[in-house]
């Protein structure tokens, strides 16, 4: 039996967490000497390492601001999160689609995300989830999306080929370090980089339904 691989990003592939992360960000350019970017500026970074979607927002900022500005939306987001936040819930059909994946067994899922591991572990929890993933890298341990090290540590942690794995995302970033590690990507359509975009993935879907067939399908024989 051949065992396959299921990689999914976080943010804005699974949960919908844009409520908490632009409230975070805006809490961060409270220390900065600029006023906080729009909305799409900031989900746009989505996925990349935390000091660089500052770095990239607040480029007339010091090293040193930037550096308190990554802090303040840390100490932000875990505060929004153990009160309930303004958002991190599964979107529509994700749970469910991700059981019935958990009930085949020669399906391994994944996680690759540029979450740190304190708030990938809260919210796994908060959902039920941390049995569902065999495989969770995060930001704090990788260079940032799209480098293809978080992908990498996912097979070999799994001893899967990457033949035999595919990577579900939601932006160019998920998308370009599918591509860099030798790996199909699936693109879905609710998150936050406009569907057109992910001009390289085998398919996007608009649903959690057509996502799992869409995995089934990518991954080949399952039985």
């Amino acid at each position: 039996m051949t065992l396959k691989l299921a990689i999914f990003d976080v943010d804005g592939t699974l949960v919908d967490s844009q409520g908490d992360i632009v409230a975070s960000m805006t809490a961060a350019f409270e220390l900065s000497s600029h006023p906080a970017p729009p909305r799409d500026a900031i989900l746009r970074l989505v996925g990349r390492a935390l000091e660089l979607s500052v770095a990239t927002l607040a480029p007339r900022d010091g090293a040193e601001v930037q550096a308190a500005m990554v802090q303040r939306y840390k100490d932000t987001y875990a505060s929004l999160r153990q009160s309930g936040g303004n958002g991190s819930s599964p979107y529509p059909g994700i749970h469910d689609m991700l059981e019935r994946l958990a009930r085949i067994d020669p399906l391994l899922l994944g996680i690759a995300t540029g979450k740190s591991r304190r708030g990938l572990t809260a919210l796994l929890g908060s959902l039920d989830w941390d049995v569902r993933f065999v495989t969770t890298q995060v930001g704090d341990d990788y260079p940032s999306k799209p480098h293809p090290a978080m992908l990498q540590a996912c097979l070999s942690e799994t001893g899967v080929d990457a033949q035999d794995a595919v990577m579900i995302g939601d932006t160019t970033f998920d998308m370009d370090m599918a591509r860099a590690a030798g790996i199909p990507f699936i693109g879905v359509s609710w998150g936050y980089h406009p569907a057109r975009q992910l001009t390289d993935a085998v398919a996007v879907v608009d649903t959690a339904e057509a996502l799992e067939q869409t995995i089934l399908t990518t991954l080949g024989d399952l039985a």
